[in-house]
């Protein structure tokens, strides 16, 4: 009655996105911050080795996006490799999936909104990336049909962004290509340290799999998507990274806070710088909203199951949106962006995107030919390049990933033990 739910009916989503959409949601959450901010670190790392560390995160990317894109269209509901573990490898692999996404994906949210604090308003970061998750929060729990037109204007701007930074250095004559060979400054393990900062940028492709309870014609829709959303993140990062390093050098990228806006300085362009600023902003504002839209869908998968509290699994009789859990994951991000390190942050989201990425290749292994399973070498390729990404983040990152995993593990196992004396006879 009214337009509510009546008690002991399944709250269920409502499919109203379509291919165009999903991709814009993709995109949305991989040309953002990471393009703006990840360059400067990865070229620290792997310096002339840069565009082969991109080379490596776009194969783990593609790996991990096949075999995503493969169980999302078998398993077409909310929570993404939560699901999928939990159907094809069991109860715990996909509740250690969704902890570590859920737990890494709200420290991106945190790191996203400090970005824009720090283009925003250098010296309020902290003030603005408040601000930042508040609005977005408000406009995940309207509806995600609105979130996605404000994702597709977001995407629209970036693009135009890089586009012209990427014109305005190829077509410069400080431009040198020259300075793209790969020198001996560059190493095996900090070509994988460059990996994996970069493979933070473009682990968006995710939120499609989260959303997929709310796509059209899934098994069509979701595996379109994801490739088409990777494809186009892969062309944007590939020719901004050539461009700036054609004008930068690697040492010059590696030295620069703001490699972008310095880039186009440095083509004889600095009206230019501003606009980049602003781009900037705006991306990491599409990443956020994208991100905050895939931890909600995969809390309230987690609390079907109750492996979370059972009341953020609620969706709301008008938008059609779990509510509750998008509130609760707006409150933590703006405790921690009121607080956190954004480096930190970044750091121990990328540990547990990784396992979270770990599980899905796993899960995607165990596919059958009729159930479409990609060939077998690409789970085996995508899980081996998780872990090793994995380990060759800072060793802070490392040491408090694991300690939150074994934390949930514990938690898990609790729960476990209290279910089963209440079963015994």
């Amino acid at each position: 009655m009214g337009g509510q739910i009546q008690s002991g009916e399944p709250a269920v989503l409502e499919r109203r996105l379509g291919v165009f959409d999903a991709v814009v949601v993709g995109l949305g959450s991989m040309i953002g911050a990471g393009i703006f901010a990840a360059l400067a670190p990865a070229a620290r790392a792997a310096g002339s080795g840069l565009l082969v560390g991109l080379g490596v995160a776009a194969v783990v990317a593609y790996c991990n996006a096949t075999s995503s894109a493969r169980l999302a269209a078998r398993y077409p509901q909310s929570g993404g490799t939560y699901v999928y573990g939990r159907e094809r490898l069991g109860a715990f692999w996909g509740y250690l999936a969704g902890w570590g996404f859920v737990a890494g994906k709200t420290a991106s949210c945190a790191a996203m909104a400090l970005t824009v604090g720090s283009y925003v308003w250098p010296g309020h970061a902290h003030a603005v990336a408040v601000a930042a998750v508040v609005a977005l929060t408000a406009v995940n729990v309207v509806g995600v049909q609105k979130a996605a037109w404000l994702t597709r204007a977001i995407v629209a701007v970036v693009l135009a962004v890089l586009a012209a930074v990427a014109v305005t250095c190829l077509t410069s004559g400080v431009a040198d290509a020259g300075r793209l060979d790969v020198g001996s400054d560059a190493s095996v393990s900090g070509v994988l340290q460059a990996a994996g900062l970069l493979f933070f940028a473009f682990a968006g492709y995710a939120r499609i799999a989260t959303l997929g309870e709310e796509v059209r014609d899934p098994a069509r829709t979701i595996p379109r998507a994801v490739a088409l959303a990777l494809g186009i993140t892969l062309v944007v990062y590939a020719v901004v990274a050539v461009a700036v390093l054609a004008v930068l050098g690697p040492r010059g990228l590696a030295g620069d806070a703001a490699p972008l806006a310095g880039a186009v300085r440095q083509a004889g362009v600095p009206g230019l710088a501003p606009v980049v600023r602003v781009g900037a902003a705006v991306a990491a504002l599409g990443s956020l909203l994208a991100l905050v839209l895939g931890v909600s869908r995969t809390m309230l998968a987690m609390s079907r199951d109750r492996h979370l509290p059972h009341a953020l699994s609620a969706v709301h009789p008008r938008f059609r949106v779990p509510h509750r859990a998008g509130l609760l994951v707006g409150a933590v991000v703006a405790v921690l962006a009121a607080t956190a390190d954004v480096r930190g942050a970044i750091g121990f989201s990328s540990f547990g995107v990784l396992v979270y990425y770990a599980v899905a290749n796993a899960s995607a292994w165990t596919l059958t030919p009729e159930e479409n399973r990609p060939l077998r070498v690409i789970p085996v390729l995508g899980l081996a390049g998780c872990l090793v990404l994995a380990f060759t983040l800072p060793a802070a990152s490392v040491v408090w990933g694991a300690a939150v995993l074994a934390a949930g593990a514990a938690v898990y196992g609790v729960r476990r033990g209290l279910s089963a004396r209440r079963a015994a006879p």
